[in-house]
């Protein structure tokens, strides 16, 4: 065999190389024929309703007060505002859930868990002593011994929460369904999230824009006189509505998008932090407003013990982090990821 045939054959090799190099790195090989057809074989995701859960679709309203501001607080003047689509805990987080939370964490803290079995004892267990510190003169023993941890009040909304043990609760349940997830193989869902304070005004009002409250309004009562929720009827009045503390969760009707409670029963925290002309400043769309410094945060819904003008949809109020409450709770959010419009059933 001669140089020349060797030089020749070596040619033709390096060209072939070069070829099929150049069909992989231009995807010939592949059967995109050079055109642009994204990554193949990339995962399917369906994003499911969590268990508990409600879809809010996206929309627009006008954020702010909904009937006269009788304090002149002006710190809720309307906005019109676009919220994306999420989902929402259709009641308030109960003890029985937040239970299943720190018994989960109590269970991990000898091993795998960042958590010791004291902090979890000093930082995140409800505490139950508010029922009689936030109150003078008021026996709230009977609370203290039973509210959080006899049966009977399981389907009660948790209180003696802060908002920093709420945004822990919100991480854990995050770890905890995505864990199950990977585990068969899926993609994880979005993080569960306090709700910002637009998304719960947005949610409050199931759809009808302007509402006063939750139900349309403008009264606290239906045709029967029936209370419609859970606040403080009149001076000295707690029992009009039926309950004098807090109620089961989801005892009274539901509002547009499928939520309970959104007024009374408890006040629930939101993401944001509170400032008197934070609705100026934030964005029209999905705005929250975020402030490392400030220890205040925003609270929404009003309580059992509550007049109605604090269980108006627009009615702000808040709270110092770290603070506990015998009439604060929480519920979850989730971000929806896709079509914008609306959720595919």
């Amino acid at each position: 065999m001669n140089k020349s045939f060797n030089s020749h054959l070596l040619i033709y090799l390096s060209l072939l190389t070069f070829a099929s190099l150049q069909s992989c790195m231009f995807g010939g090989s592949r059967g995109d024929q050079g055109e642009l057809v994204g990554v193949p074989d990339r995962e399917s995701f369906e994003q499911t309703i969590p268990y508990g859960m409600t879809f809010v679709p996206s929309g627009t309203f006008h954020m702010g007060q909904a009937d006269e501001d009788i304090t002149s607080s002006k710190i809720n003047l309307n906005k019109q505002i676009t919220i994306g689509g999420f989902f929402m805990d259709d009641t308030e987080i109960t003890n029985n859930e937040y239970r299943q939370f720190i018994n989960n964490l109590l269970d991990a803290s000898d091993t795998s868990s960042d958590w010791t079995e004291a902090d979890i004892m000093a930082t995140l267990y409800p505490d139950t002593t508010v029922w009689e510190k936030d109150f003078t003169y008021h026996m709230g023993d009977p609370m203290v011994r039973y509210y959080y941890m006899h049966p009977a009040f399981d389907d009660y909304p948790v209180v003696g929460v802060n908002w920093l043990a709420a945004k822990e609760f919100c991480e854990w349940r995050t770890s905890y369904l995505n864990a199950y997830r990977e585990s068969e193989g899926q993609f994880p869902m979005p993080n569960f999230r306090l709700p910002s304070e637009a998304e719960w005004e947005y949610a409050s009002r199931g759809g009808l824009d302007m509402a006063k409250y939750p139900w349309g309004g403008p009264y606290v009562r239906n045709g029967k006189g029936c209370s419609l929720a859970n606040f403080k009827p009149g001076r000295g009045n707690y029992y009009d509505d039926g309950f004098q503390y807090t109620a089961p969760t989801a005892s009274y009707f539901a509002n547009g998008y499928g939520l309970y409670d959104m007024s009374g029963n408890v006040s629930e925290w939101c993401e944001d932090a509170f400032h008197p002309a934070s609705y100026p400043v934030v964005w029209d769309l999905n705005p929250t407003y975020f402030d490392e410094m400030e220890e205040r945060k925003v609270t929404r819904g009003g309580s059992w013990k509550d007049i109605s003008f604090y269980i108006e949809t627009g009615t702000r109020s808040y709270e110092y982090r770290d603070t506990a409450r015998s009439y604060i709770g929480f519920r979850c959010a989730m971000t929806h990821l896709g079509r914008s419009s609306g959720f595919e059933f």
